[in-house]
């Protein structure tokens, strides 16, 4: 059992590094902001959460300890870092990056000129009168 283990853990850290490899290469090659910041987001996060259950099948198997706060790492490490380049994507946005001349579609720019329009801000302020009567 303890081999089976040992190969697992191997098995999950080299996995978690190829996902590193992968990210800074994508950081490094990619043309703009935003697929740079999939990349680093999206593959460093998955390499992170493989390297963090390697490490805790370590600690369970190997030295017969369960560690919580490796299991508390992967939760926090799941739950921030796509939310976290989530946030960075829409500053980069709304700051003026350019996207990549590749790019073929630009949905939030078309869901941001329905949100600023006339009509639209008219039906909110309807809206907000219904609610208050």
């Amino acid at each position: 059992m303890i081999e089976i283990a040992k190969y697992l853990i191997i098995a999950f850290i080299l996995i978690g590094a190829f996902f590193h490899i992968v990210a800074a290469l994508g950081v490094i090659r990619l043309p703009d902001v935003y697929t740079r910041n999939h990349a680093a987001s999206k593959a460093a996060t998955l390499g992170v959460l493989c390297i963090l259950i390697g490490t805790f099948l370590y600690f369970y198997f190997i030295e017969n300890h369960f560690n919580s706060r490796v299991l508390l790492g992967i939760l926090f490490m799941f739950l921030t870092a796509p939310v976290a380049g989530h946030l960075i994507g829409r500053a980069a946005y709304h700051s003026g990056a350019k996207m990549s001349d590749h790019s073929k579609q630009d949905d939030y720019k078309e869901y941001l000129e329905i949100r600023n329009s006339k009509e639209y801000q008219e039906y909110e302020e309807y809206k907000r009168k219904l609610e208050e009567s």
